[in-house]
């Protein structure tokens, strides 16, 4: 087996990711490239992948029942959004302040 390289869409496991697939194949009959996806389980020792991550998968022993592959390497982080703060009110600045004093 080789390594497939795909993106995580699950990461709410300790130590587990799930990984999409996705492959293109030619279909005779229709004469047109269909697209497939395909879910892998894989082991993530260090817990350092998010959702929306490139990684390169390896195969591995089983791991556990549908565990059978390993984060070789992320290969792109994910952009995670964050959400600007709003700027600071007058009250708020002034509770800051008068907390600073006392």
């Amino acid at each position: 087996m080789k390594g497939v390289v795909g993106m995580v869409v699950s990461n709410k496991m300790q130590k587990s990711v799930v990984v999409a697939v996705d492959r293109l194949f030619h279909h005779k009959i229709y004469n047109r490239f269909v697209k497939r996806t395909s879910k892998f389980m894989a082991h993530d020792e260090l817990d350092q992948c998010n959702i929306g991550d490139r990684v390169r998968l390896d195969p591995s022993r089983p791991l556990s029942k549908r565990k059978r592959w390993i984060v070789a390497e992320i290969l792109k982080r994910a952009r995670i959004y964050q959400p600007p703060s709003p700027p600071p009110t007058a009250a708020a600045a002034a509770a800051a302040a008068s907390r600073v004093k006392a």
